[in-house]
């Protein structure tokens, strides 16, 4: 990166949709400079867009926000990088081979050739392909994750093909690029540039999982061997809780506000007999318990899905999401999987400047714009340039163009008309009707 630039940043999530902007510099450092956030009600669920306009018109006011910032204007964004997730994101594994001639250089155009093929392989007619990630290679029968420079007469490479329903992207586009009138510089698989960004080389290498819980979903995305290995979105999350207690007569602003302040995912040796406001803590911690052990369940029984066991995973389990916010949530999904627990942090070289950024709720939005630093990424904002306003009043025709003459306040007495005007502006009133009064300022070329 050979100069400051600034990368823009959309995240669509069910309980909120999010636009950041990021300057990344020529040291590798990305500082977020700026976020807006704005909740959605009804219009996003479980990561799907379900209204198109009222999306679009969240976007709109988020970006105008943005763009209003101090440290921004009187910059405007004219790309941005756009984050996909929602519940039919899945992996399909899938390996493909390619035969060569004896000895062949494996190339990097061999290579992103078998990608292509990847691309388009035939699944489930459900789902597209958005992206084909190898796991490993193996040139002639050595494996390596490096097979570019090696010799061969055969290579083979194992893929993790990343799908989802066509609507999740054609609604992302329709909103983002039609409505919103933005140009997406990328969509980027929000999961994986999380784990790209908040993950360490050793953890991927040595296996571990990686949780993100949301409002409405779920997901895992587990990693061995330095590579994608398992990727899943479950469609519960946090606002399931929320909704039990709204069981309890309460409202969902209410019953929210609940969970939060008297919610917790482990129960109390000794249960509280309080009453409040007419709802039984008691009540509240059955539901919350009950709600968050089926959640942790549905984590951990991915590991059956994926085909390993928890001792293949001396990474452990890194969270993200709003959800682990509950009480002791985090303490029972440990306890459950007898893994280390951790909480995801934003690595030292990514800075939050905006200090009004709730760090938590800004690692997802961070993950897509780190996408941008890449190596010949765009930059998603520009400075527009006045337009300048068309000369007037020239003096003659066969005057330089560059000296068009200056409409500015003249003296009274540079104002005085001429011996010529005098007689012109008596013709005038000779020929001007008595009763027009209105037309008094109106001059006579």
């Amino acid at each position: 990166m050979s100069q400051e630039k600034y990368i823009a940043a959309i995240e669509i999530g069910s309980s909120k949709i999010t636009v950041a902007v990021g300057r990344a510099s020529a040291d590798g450092r990305l500082s977020i400079v700026a976020v807006e956030q704005e909740n959605t009600v009804e219009c996003v669920c479980h990561g799907v867009i379900h209204n198109v306009e009222e999306t679009a018109a969240i976007i709109g006011r988020l970006i105008a926000r943005v763009e209003k910032r101090t440290n921004i204007t009187p910059r405007r964004i004219k790309c941005a990088y756009v984050g996909l997730a929602g519940r039919s994101l899945r992996n399909v594994p899938r390996e493909l081979s390619r035969n060569l001639p004896e000895d062949t250089e494996i190339t990097e155009e061999i290579l992103e050739s078998l990608r292509g093929d990847a691309l388009h392989s035939h699944i489930d007619s459900s789902l597209e392909v958005i992206d084909a990630i190898p796991s490993t290679y193996f040139v002639g029968k050595t494996e390596t994750r490096s097979a570019v420079g090696t010799f061969g007469s055969s290579v083979r490479a194992q893929y993790q093909l990343i799908a989802c329903r066509p609507l999740l992207r054609k609604h992302l586009e329709r909103v983002v690029r039609d409505k919103a009138g933005i140009p997406i510089a990328k969509l980027v698989i929000t999961p994986l540039a999380v784990a790209d960004l908040i993950l360490s080389p050793e953890e991927k290498r040595l296996g571990c999982m990686l949780v993100d819980l949301g409002a409405e979903t779920t997901t895992v995305a587990i990693y061995r061997g330095g590579a994608l290995h398992y990727l899943a979105v479950l469609p519960m999350g946090g606002r399931n809780i929320t909704t039990d207690i709204t069981s309890l007569n309460v409202l969902e602003e209410r019953a929210e506000e609940i969970k939060t302040t008297s919610g917790n995912a482990i129960p109390a040796e000794n249960p509280s007999t309080l009453n409040l406001d007419g709802v039984k803590l008691s009540d509240v911690s059955n539901l919350v318990v009950a709600r968050s052990e089926e959640i942790i369940a549905n984590i951990i029984e991915q590991l059956t899905y994926a085909e390993i066991s928890d001792k293949q995973l001396p990474g452990g389990i890194v969270t993200i999401g709003g959800g682990f916010n509950l009480n002791r949530m985090t303490e029972l999904l440990k306890r459950q999987s007898n893994l280390n627990v951790r909480r995801g942090t934003l690595p030292p070289s990514v800075i939050i400047e905006d200090t009004k950024a709730p760090t938590y709720e800004t690692i997802e939005v961070a993950g897509i714009m780190h996408a941008g630093t890449a190596p010949g990424a765009p930059d998603c904002m520009e400075i527009p340039v006045k337009e300048e306003l068309p000369a007037e009043d020239y003096t003659y025709d066969d005057e330089p163009e560059e000296k068009p003459r200056r409409k500015e306040k003249q003296s009274n007495e540079s104002r005085r008309p001429s011996f010529v005007d005098r007689i012109r502006g008596g013709l005038a009133n000779f020929w001007r009707p008595s009763n027009d009064d209105d037309d008094d300022d109106t001059e006579i070329d």
